[in-house]
């Protein structure tokens, strides 16, 4: 089993798949590292040698922003929105919907399930 960035990569998947379960790489960046280190992209990972797997840590660690790194990133940007008092700082901190979505209906997944009324009796049946 390889382990790259923190992250163990699954045995029987191609490694064009298996690079994808690292927080900041998708299928094209994928695609480029293979590239850049010349290894087939059809090799599963329990076939990749020592001598592989030691170029993929070389690049991912000097030229990609990936896993904590990545992380960290992104929340200090968040927080930076939050203290300037920005419009999308204001919806993170209220946990609505930031790209112009409705909120009157749907947003249920940032706004949360649907609040029901307290002590609401159903009408009676005749």
């Amino acid at each position: 089993m390889a382990r790259i960035a923190g992250v163990d990569l699954p045995r029987n998947k191609r490694i064009e798949i298996a690079l994808t379960y690292i927080y900041g790489i998708g299928i094209s960046r994928s695609k480029e590292i293979i590239l850049a280190t010349g290894i087939n992209s059809n090799t599963k990972i329990t076939e990749l040698n020592d001598e592989e797997v030691v170029k993929l840590r070389l690049i991912l660690d000097s030229e990609y922003e990936i896993e904590g790194d990545l992380r960290r990133i992104e929340s200090m940007n968040i927080k930076r929105l939050m203290e300037i008092n920005s419009y999308r700082g204001k919806r993170h901190r209220i946990g609505l919907p930031l790209r112009g979505q409705r909120t009157r209906t749907n947003a249920r997944t940032r706004r949360g399930s649907k609040r029901t009324m307290a002590n609401k009796k159903k009408a009676p049946k005749k």
